[in-house]
């Protein structure tokens, strides 16, 4: 069993912490990592329907208009404009929330790399400590031991003395 194991140990089995938490593997999975955020979101793998807008047919040939067509066409001209005039204010506003969507977005995503930096050099002090901590060992060790060698001692000048004492009779 790992050092790390026995000191922080868990639900898992010591195998199964030991292959999966500290074998420098990942659960990154790059399909989810590209994956688009909308479905409607343009991307090489969906470029969109490339479609477009026509608000009147084309004319094929060389024609003439009468003038009750030349004044619905100008009617409907001036209302086309007034349309593109609105339409282009709001594809603006859109392209701004987009933007500010992207800001947002790469400001958390940038917040979400400094927890997993400072998570890696949390466990790297952890480690550090843990180290730090085996090494003190043997002279915790040595430390017990100069106590058991004391204690002993004592008791066998203790027993020593009783037995002056009694006269050999316990």
């Amino acid at each position: 069993m790992s050092l790390q194991l026995r000191l922080f140990g868990s639900g898992q089995t010591a195998a199964s912490k030991l292959s999966t938490a500290n074998d420098g593997n990942h659960a990154i999975d790059k399909s989810k990592v590209l994956a688009q955020t909308d479905a409607g979101v343009i991307t090489p793998n969906t470029p969109g329907n490339f479609s477009s807008i026509r608000s009147v047919p084309v004319v094929p040939d060389p024609r003439y208009f009468d003038r009750e067509q030349a004044d619905k066409l100008k009617e409907l001209a001036k209302e086309k404009t007034d349309g593109a005039r609105q339409s282009k204010r709001a594809y603006k506003a859109l392209t701004k929330i987009e933007a500010a969507d992207k800001t947002v977005h790469k400001e958390h995503r940038k917040y979400e790399g400094a927890v997993a930096e400072n998570e890696l050099g949390k466990k790297r002090a952890d480690t550090g400590l843990a180290k730090k901590l085996h090494g003190l060992r043997p002279g915790y060790a040595r430390l017990g031991l100069g106590i058991d060698k004391a204690d002993s001692d004592a008791r066998t000048r203790i027993d020593e003395i009783k037995a002056k004492l009694t006269g050999g009779v316990n």
